[in-house]
């Protein structure tokens, strides 16, 4: 693994930096091709959300420019920025003079079963979300939740696990997101309650309304899955999965699913 921290290579920080003790920060995992972070004007946008929810004040120039330089050094792998506050004092206050942090990792790309292009089934994970808005959408460093679901199964036959909200409505995977389709129209559970917005998510809806199909922003439950024509998740780094089981519920790979991994190859 690769490491620059505040634009130098370096692998130490600060014991006292606020991301370590209170998760105080943000991060983006990006894919890179040829030297290129993919989507990156994306992920930049929500990190600049991101940051206005927990006023961290990051010179966003500055972050594209160290992420271009940094990711010019791979061919095919996965650049993960880390946002942190910065170096504080004890105590859950935001210090007057603080400089945020930032950190860029390059590691080599994840392999996963090339089948799962194919469809893939998903756990029933237990672990549920908590409703908080102020942090629903951003991809804030508090990961527990996703720990502690990703830690429920050890089956290899399961490659993603589904993650409800403490209500009862489906929010997304471990790792990505989830999508929908009835009836012809595109649906994804509603992040306003909780929840990671993610940028393939955000890059389906985009390529949905090119394509003329409605997409909808909505709150789901388990027993509306029987009338599912398709379902798929997403992910910064995958693409797109075609899921074929959960639990009791079975989909065929669908051609929405279908048109939309012909665009990310496109």
């Amino acid at each position: 693994m690769i490491t620059w921290v505040n634009g130098q290579p370096t692998t130490t920080i600060s014991v006292a930096d606020r991301g370590l003790a209170y998760g105080d920060g943000l991060f983006e995992t990006m894919r890179v091709q040829q030297g290129q972070p993919l989507r990156l004007e994306l992920h930049l946008a929500r990190l600049q959300l991101g940051c206005q929810r927990l006023k961290i004040n990051l010179d966003f120039a500055q972050v594209s420019q160290e992420i271009h330089s940094f990711c010019a050094q791979a061919v095919n792998a996965v650049c993960k920025l880390i946002v942190t506050r910065g170096v504080g004092q004890r105590g859950y206050g935001i210090p007057e003079k603080v400089q945020p942090q930032r950190i860029l990792q390059l590691s080599s790309m994840p392999h996963w079963p090339t089948e799962n292009t194919q469809g893939v089934r998903l756990y029933n994970c237990q672990t549920p979300l908590a409703i908080q808005p102020l942090l629903a959408g951003i991809k804030h460093l508090n990961r527990l939740e996703q720990v502690l679901a990703r830690a429920e199964w050890q089956d290899a036959s399961y490659a993603e696990g589904l993650m409800l909200d403490t209500e009862g409505h489906i929010t997304d995977c471990v790792f990505s997101n989830i999508f929908f389709v009835r009836d012809g129209r595109l649906l994804t559970p509603s992040l306003a309650n909780c929840g990671v917005a993610g940028v393939m998510r955000a890059w389906i809806m985009q390529q949905a309304q090119q394509l003329g199909i409605d997409c909808q922003e909505t709150q789901i439950k388990v027993t509306q899955l029987a009338g599912m024509d398709e379902v798929f998740t997403s992910n910064s780094l995958y693409g797109i999965w075609p899921v074929v089981s959960y639990q009791n519920y079975r989909w065929s790979v669908g051609s929405i699913a279908r048109r939309l991994q012909q665009r990310l190859t496109d």
